[in-house]
């Protein structure tokens, strides 16, 4: 059994847990109530990430805990099984089921397992606005008559629901609802009931948890009951299976699904929203097999051109060169001239100062980025393409074990691949967040690193573009095949609804914007702050000139490069443009061929993650998997790069 007691402060007398389905709005609502209180930790024995915070209601405190998205209390990944032992071993005061109104009968799904359970629940129906402008009707007293518990209706970007959630949480109900099987089933459940220990699960929903043979409940009985009584029961599963030409499993999800669509029928009445005749043909077409790919094309590169065009260069030109050169760094060097060390003085306004680096890097160059890509983002996301995205990109991102939700971080990348490892988070499961966050790493470079190598290409032949380019793609499939074929896991599957097209409102993209930006800003600018501290003291302590000492044997017996290009490898790990910048430099002086060129900017794409983004991959994968990343993305790079200059040498081709 694992211990969360021991994570509940002091003062807090009951634990509330939040569940529902992936991208229903839980994060929201747990931010609305409970404030900006939250910490964030893995999971015993896994790396799935469980967020805690503070409750009061009317006096009374609550101590709740945000799981990771679930679609069943039958386990299809490491998640769910999260979720499903959070409930299982944990004793808690009741849950919150966050719901997608739009779609009911996957919330149905859910809830009819946890009224299975019998725990004190509340059922929260979000994006009620949502559900409404697509002609989808919940009758609420119905439903609540029907599972004889709270419903709630909620907006979470209005904070519409959220009084009436807390007011519901004392006290709150346990269905009576119970789903009929077949009666060998029953009979067997009956049995089970007898001989299965207590938890905070109704035992007859622990029963039907063996019956469909879910993760982890073999080890979870071995450790409650005798070896022998659990042979028995499973001795007493196998035998009742023999009775079913279908597995157990699927017997039971047959009868949940068939009281699913009984109650939906009873509560739920879709009608046919009035639509624009120009969005309905748009949204027809974004998914077609021929039209909708020039359409993916043109969304892809509307979102470069705001993002990466304006955002990554106009803004940020604005921000750094202006704001930042001309008045910020010469006001903070000014006003820390009168501090008495030197060494303060460097620190804070030097070459690797706390203000000239770590703040202008984070608020006058990356800041701009994310601020557009989140609006785009918003923007497709309210308007019902983001899932005509995910789909049409699907079967490309198939080839590298992923599904279509992939096309989000990777284009993100493309602006910041720091904040594009962030929003890994939004992918399933963590075989699908380790692939990408690796992907993102390797081969993907960012816009202030790619916007260099587009004007030292530029320079150049097309031959050395095409070629650069190619590297980089067959790169990137190449390792994200490997890598599904190493990482352990199942290729996940796109289940998406496809809503109409609509017109984006502009509230709900200002705020969707506004909370992921404070995201931003609380958990991405302290990483540059402590990565330009670390820089700081390699400099102090001449460790960066070891460092080019080190490498340079590599850079110039294996890439063929000059001695030179060393600085910039080791710039490009500080920040990812720098790297591309100093080659630039070098070719301007005449250091570099055309064909150095094309190694040195395809190692450097290849090349380490800037620091920056190697302390985000350890928030977000640990310590030993970046580090792991780390080992295998150097040589990697280098490998690639040597054998180019290899190729280059043997073929003589003319660039």
């Amino acid at each position: 059994m694992h211990d969360h007691e021991d994570n509940v402060p002091r003062g807090v007398v009951d634990k509330v847990v939040l569940v529902g389905n992936a991208n229903v709005g839980k994060s929201v609502i747990f931010g609305l109530l409970t404030g900006k209180y939250a910490t964030v930790s893995n999971y015993p024995g896994t790396t799935v990430e469980v967020t805690h915070g503070n409750l009061s209601v009317a006096g009374q405190k609550f101590y709740l805990v945000d799981t990771p998205g679930t679609n069943s209390l039958i386990p299809a990944s490491e998640d769910e099984k999260v979720t499903r032992d959070i409930l299982l071993d944990d004793p808690f005061h009741s849950v919150i089921q966050m719901a997608d109104a739009k779609n009911m009968k996957r919330t149905l799904m859910l809830a009819l397992q946890l009224a299975e359970a019998e725990v004190p629940m509340i059922l929260v129906l979000n994006m009620w606005d949502e559900a409404t402008e697509r002609g989808i009707e919940t009758d609420i007293r119905g439903l609540e008559e029907i599972l004889g518990i709270r419903v709630i209706s909620a907006i979470a970007p209005q904070k519409k629901g959220i009084n009436q959630i807390r007011d519901a949480l004392k006290p709150p109900l346990r269905s009576g609802f119970r789903i009929s099987y077949d009666v060998r089933i029953e009979k067997l459940i009956d049995e089970l009931v007898e001989v299965l220990p207590d938890s905070p699960l109704s035992r007859r929903s622990v029963a039907l948890m063996l019956l469909s043979g879910a993760t982890g409940m073999t080890a979870w009985l071995t450790s409650h009951l005798e070896e022998a009584l659990v042979k028995d029961i499973e001795t007493r599963i196998d035998d009742l299976q023999k009775h079913f030409e279908r597995p157990l499993s699927e017997v039971v999800a047959r009868a949940r699904l068939a009281s699913v669509e009984r109650i939906y029928e009873r509560t739920v009445t879709r009608t046919v929203p009035s639509r624009h005749p120009i969005l309905e043909v748009f949204g027809r077409l974004s998914t077609h097999p021929l039209w909708g790919l020039p359409i993916l094309a043109g969304v892809l590169y509307a979102i470069w051109l705001f993002v990466g065009d304006f955002g990554a260069g106009t803004l940020v030109d604005l921000l750094e060169s202006v704001v930042f050169e001309k008045y910020l760094n010469p006001w903070a060097a000014a006003m820390t001239s009168y501090l008495p060390f030197q060494f303060i003085r460097d620190l804070l306004v030097g070459p690797y100062g706390i203000i000239t680096m770590a703040l202008t890097y984070a608020i006058a160059i990356i800041l701009p980025i994310t601020v557009t890509f989140f609006l785009a983002f918003g923007f497709l996301e309210d308007s019902g393409y983001l899932p005509r995205l995910a789909v049409m990109s699907n079967r490309i991102f198939n080839a590298m074990g992923l599904n279509g939700k992939a096309v989000l971080p990777m284009v993100l990348g493309l602006g910041c691949v720091t904040m594009a490892t962030m929003t890994t988070r939004i992918l399933e499961t963590r075989r699908e967040r380790l692939i990408t966050t690796f992907l993102l790493a390797l081969a993907v470079p960012c816009s202030a690193q790619l916007g260099v190598i587009m004007g030292l290409l530029s320079a150049l032949s097309y031959r050395v573009t095409v070629l650069w380019v190619a590297s980089v793609i067959l790169t990137l499939i190449l390792s994200g095949w490997l890598a599904s074929q190493v990482v352990p896991g199942t290729r996940p599957s796109l289940f998406l609804e496809l809503p109409p097209i609509r017109r984006p409102r502009f509230r709900n993209i200002v705020i969707k914007t506004l909370g992921r930006v404070e995201w931003y800003l609380r958990e991405a600018v302290p990483l540059f702050v402590i990565g330009t501290l670390i820089l700081f003291f390699l400099d102090r302590f001449h460790l960066l000139e070891w460092l080019r000492r080190a490498f340079a044997p590599v850079v110039v017996s294996f890439l063929g490069l000059p001695g030179e290009a060393t600085d910039a490898f080791i710039m490009g790990f500080l920040r990812r443009d720098y790297g591309a910048a100093g080659f630039f430099e070098m070719f301007k002086n005449g250091l570099l061929t055309p064909g150095q060129v094309l190694v040195a900017l395809v190692t450097v794409t290849l090349f380490v993650p800037c620091l920056a983004n190697l302390l985000m991959m350890v928030k977000e994968r640990g310590v030993r998997t970046a580090l792991t990343m780390l080992g295998l993305i150097m040589p990697f790079a280098v490998l690639i790069g040597g054998a180019l200059n290899f190729l280059i040498k043997v073929s003589g081709i003319r660039l």
